[in-house]
Order: structure tokens, then C-alpha cells, then sequence
């Protein structure tokens, strides 16, 4: 063979072999390799605690760590830096501690390579505002007087003076008080709930609030031993019955009319436990007549052993004023049919739950918040758990008697800062919302509900709200209430829209022994839920 003929023919060959090459999988440009890393992304700084600061960003590809730099100076990052950190990508998340309250602070945050400097990146940055120290301890009982108030903090912790409110009393803090971490302060009344803020500066170092103790030379002292229908009784419009420790039972019968344990309200009167610490247990149900109405302030009610019906019954048509509910528990069992319930003509001005933990309310033949034919103006339930409730029926029920109140205001229904836990979770055809009312408007805000799977979600009729109040809930392991759930056919008037994004497991500590603390980071920096879960 001529040698140009051999050399062409090899030199063809070569070339098609380059371009099948070329056309491999193998071969393919997968990654590339940047001479420097990309400054970090999704950078956020989030206050918890009230001054510690959790950073938190994505992890930069081919970074090793990051440098962190803290300034106080309003993203201009001049001069030295307050201080600095270095972390690795198993640190992440990481909290910034040892910082001012009540401070801006401007953060940087660049991610290095090791070994390779020319790889360090650009700065990211983000500025933030701590919120107000708390350095105060818990107010224990024994703290406590009906005219005065011992503070607590760690020793040798400085500040300027305290102020306590109401009377805005001004206690200046000397150098043994500082170096003990503690003041008595005195001067105060009994049965009020005070706020203490310590100062330095201008900065606040500590608030809490507490309640004196209730004086009993100003309220009816009612030993468990008492009969507390005979000690209702003989009270007048307006008495204070300061219930001492212990339980009270109401026997089968005192209500010929409602059987069966159920202690009859027909005066304005305030029952509360003597000792917040170990409080008074009221064995059984209670009805509200004659215009009666009812303050509860840190009681139990236990309704186990009562005939089953609803622990709170409005009897008798007429004018009722309030029943308000502070820090109470309220207990519920199999069969029991609902919290409180309203079928007369009863016109009430406000009914209030609030700081209450309610569980085991089964509605066996009736609604948790139960009104046929009554009106309640305002219905508030703030601050409160409830647990294993209308396990098969309507959370709220509220039928329409506007006709037996022509001109009353439309009704109003707010639920805020509440933990709903197996509520509303029978796949019956039942609603959280049935409020037909003429004109009602419902706020639901700031909720967390877990475990609830009635078909018809919050509502499902024209007369309920068709435009509701709704932000900032949290749920998990619910069906229709933000979409509605495969292969559900049932009508449904509105979702929680915004609530799409949040469906997250709180992580409680122990829902099965009712401790509902959660441990969800997200859920606990929006404050969803009832306040005493967020720790």
C-alpha cells in the first residue's frame, strides 16, 4: 500500500475515533470546579433566648468552615469586630452567645477552604436586634406575701434599681442586694398580679409578673371539710370564696333538676384556690341561673364522676354577664358531653378561657362549646391545651337564635395561642367552626393543631365567617384544614391557606402523659401554640 494511502487511512481512523469518544457518557463535564467559594446563601439570624443569636445558612459546596464576624455598627463593618468565630459544617446551626439585650448587631459570615486561601468567599451578611434579657428566677410561693415580694437572679449579676408595677415603686439596688441576687420589696396588695423590670442603663436585664396572694381577711376561707354548695348559699352578689386545699365534692342530688354532682351558680361570685401551689379540686359539674356570674381563678373541676352532662350548663333564660375562666384544669370523661352548653334563651355577655389546660371531653351527644338557643356576645379561648376533646363531633357549635335577640351585635369568636392535641379527630362529618349565628366572625391565630380529621375541616356552611382572621398556625398530622384530604367529597367553605406552609411535627416531649413541650425549632420561634409548651 502507497505510504500517503496508509498514513490518510490511519489518520481518518483516528479522527473518528476522537469523535466517538467525544459522544461517551463517560466523558461528559459533570462538576465544575469555581476558583472560589460562593459567599453563603440563605442567610438568616434568628434571636432566641433573648440574647443569643442562632445562624443559620446553607452549607457552601468545597468550604471547610466559616468565619464569623459580630460588630455593633449598623452593617458598616468598620474597625475590629466585637468578636469572632470559626466553625465547620458539623456546627451548623450555630449560636452566638455572651451578647447585650435590647442591642443591634450586624453579622458577617465567609466561607473558607483550608489550605486555600484564594478559595476564601465573599462576605455575607445580615444585621439583627436582641431582644430584652431575662435573668429574674421564677417567683416561688414561698416568695411570696400579700404585701410583698421577693426577687431572685444569679448573685453578682449588676443593675441599676427595679420598678414595680402598678404603684411604680423604685427600689435601688445596693451592693450586698447585687452580690446576694436578691431584694424583698414591700408595699404591694394582696391579690394583685405585678411586673417587675430590673434596669442598667438603658437596658432592661430581667421582667416577670406575679400575683400576691389573695387575703383571705378580705374572702370567704371555705375548708375542703365545708359543704361548698351551703358556703355558695349563704355568700352575697360579689364575695370572693377562697377555697383551701383539698377536694370538694358535690354529692348526687343537690340539683334535683340536672342530677347527679352539679353545684348551682345563681349569684355573681368569685371561686378560687387559697394556695396557687396546691390547689382546690371541685368534684363534679356546675349550672349558671337567675343571671348569675362566674369567676374560676386556679381551680380543678373533675367532672369523672358526674352523669356525663356538660360541665358548664346555662340553665334559665336571661341576662348573664360573664363566666371567666383563669388557670384552671378541666377534666372530662367517656361520655361526657360537652364543655359548656347554652339551650334557653340565655343572653351572655362574654365567656373567657384562658392559661386553662382541658382534656378528655368526649361530646357523647353534644358539642365541646355548645349554644342552641343562646347568644354569647364574645367567646375567648387564649393560652390553654386542650387534649383528647369532640373526639367525634363539632369543636364549636353555635346555631342560629338571632331571632329571639333582634339588634344584639354580631358575635364574636377568638381562639389565640391555643395547643389542640386528638381534637375534632373522629372522620365523622363534623367541623371545627359550625357557628351559624347571624353575622359571627371568627380570629384563629397563632394555633398549633395536631391529630384532627373530621370531614368537613373548619367549616362547611354560608353562615359560618367566609372570611376569617387567620395567621401564624402551625399543624401536623391533620385532614382538611389546610386542603382537603384524598378522596374527602364532603363540602368544605375555606382552608388555612397560609397553614400550608406549616405543617411540621412539634416534637412534644411526651404527648402521652400530656407534657406537649416542643421541641420543633421553627414552631418555637414563631410562638406557635399555648405559651407554657414553648421552653
Amino acid at each position: 500500500m502507497n505510504k500517503k494511502i496508509f498514513l490518510k487511512s490511519m489518520l481518518a481512523g483516528m479522527v473518528a475515533l476522537s469523535f466517538a469518544a467525544c459522544s461517551e457518557p463517560d466523558d461528559e463535564v459533570t462538576s465544575i470546579n469555581y476558583k472560589r467559594n460562593f459567599s453563603p446563601v440563605n442567610l438568616e439570624a434568628r434571636v432566641v433566648n433573648q440574647t443569643q443569636i442562632r445562624m443559620i445558612w446553607s452549607v457552601v459546596e468545597g468550604a471547610t468552615s466559616y468565619n464569623i464576624e459580630v460588630y455593633n455598627d449598623s452593617m458598616q463593618f468598620a474597625g475590629t469586630p466585637k468578636t469572632t468565630f470559626s466553625v465547620t459544617n458539623d456546627q451548623l446551626p450555630y449560636t452566638i452567645t455572651g451578647l447585650e439585650g435590647e442591642e443591634w448587631y450586624s453579622i458577617r459570615v465567609q466561607a473558607i477552604t483550608e489550605g486555600n486561601d484564594a478559595r476564601t468567599s465573599k462576605w455575607a451578611a445580615v444585621a439583627v436586634e436582641t431582644g430584652r434579657e431575662q435573668i429574674f428566677k421564677d417567683v416561688l410561693e414561698e416568695d411570696l406575701t400579700c404585701t410583698s415580694v421577693t426577687l431572685r437572679w444569679p448573685a453578682g449579676e449588676r443593675a441599676d434599681y427595679i420598678t414595680v408595677t402598678p404603684g411604680n415603686i423604685r427600689h435601688n439596688l445596693t451592693d450586698n442586694e447585687i452580690a446576694a441576687g436578691a431584694v424583698t420589696i414591700d408595699g404591694l396588695t394582696d391579690d394583685t398580679e405585678y411586673k417587675a423590670v430590673m434596669t442598667r442603663g438603658t437596658k432592661t436585664r430581667g421582667t416577670i409578673t406575679f400575683t400576691t396572694p389573695l387575703d383571705l381577711g378580705g374572702a370567704i376561707k371555705v375548708e375542703a371539710d365545708q359543704s361548698l354548695t351551703e358556703a355558695i348559699a349563704n355568700a352575697a352578689d360579689g364575695d370572693v370564696l377562697a377555697l383551701m386545699p383539698g377536694t370538694f365534692a358535690i354529692a348526687a342530688g343537690e340539683d334535683a333538676a340536672y342530677n347527679n354532682g352539679s353545684l348551682k351558680i345563681t349569684k355573681s361570685i368569685t371561686l378560687r384556690s387559697a394556695k396557687s401551689s396546691d390547689r382546690a379540686i371541685i368534684k363534679g359539674r356546675i349550672t349558671l341561673e337567675n343571671g348569675a356570674s362566674l369567676d374560676l381563678n386556679q381551680v380543678i373541676i373533675d367532672a369523672t364522676e358526674t352523669d356525663g352532662g356538660q360541665i358548664f350548663n346555662f340553665t334559665a333564660e336571661g341576662e348573664f354577664d360573664h363566666l371567666n375562666i383563669q388557670d384552671c384544669q378541666i377534666i372530662g370523661a367517656s361520655g361526657q358531653k360537652g364543655f359548656c352548653y347554652v339551650n334557653v334563651a340565655a343572653a351572655i355577655n362574654n365567656i373567657t378561657i384562658n392559661n386553662c389546660l382541658i382534656r378528655d371531653i368526649e361530646c357523647n351527644g353534644g358539642d365541646l362549646f355548645d349554644s342552641r338557643k343562646g347568644y354569647i356576645k364574645s367567646f375567648t379561648l387564649t393560652n390553654s391545651t386542650l387534649w383528647k376533646c369532640a373526639t367525634s363531633r363539632d369543636i364549636f357549635r353555635y346555631d342560629d337564635a338571632s331571632g329571639s335577640f333582634p339588634g344584639v351585635e354580631a358575635p364574636n369568636f377568638t381562639v389565640d395561642h391555643c395547643t389542640f392535641v386528638d381534637c375534632g379527630n373522629g372522620n365523622a362529618n363534623y367541623r371545627f367552626f359550625y357557628l351559624r349565628f347571624a353575622g359571627n366572625k371568627i380570629t384563629f391565630t397563632n394555633n398549633l393543631v395536631t391529630g384532627f380529621n373530621n370531614k368537613r375541616g373548619f367549616a362547611n356552611q354560608a353562615s359560618t365567617d367566609q372570611a376569617p382572621t387567620l395567621s401564624g398556625n402551625y399543624y401536623w398530622n391533620t385532614l382538611n384544614l389546610v386542603s382537603p384530604a384524598e378522596g374527602n367529597t364532603e363540602k368544605i367553605s375555606w382552608f388555612d391557606e397560609e397553614g400550608q406552609n406549616h405543617v411540621e411535627d412539634p416534637g412534644f416531649a411526651d404527648a402521652a402523659n400530656g407534657d406537649f413541650t416542643v421541641s420543633n425549632e421553627e414552631i418555637k420561634y414563631r410562638g406557635a401554640g399555648d405559651p407554657r409548651w414553648i421552653k
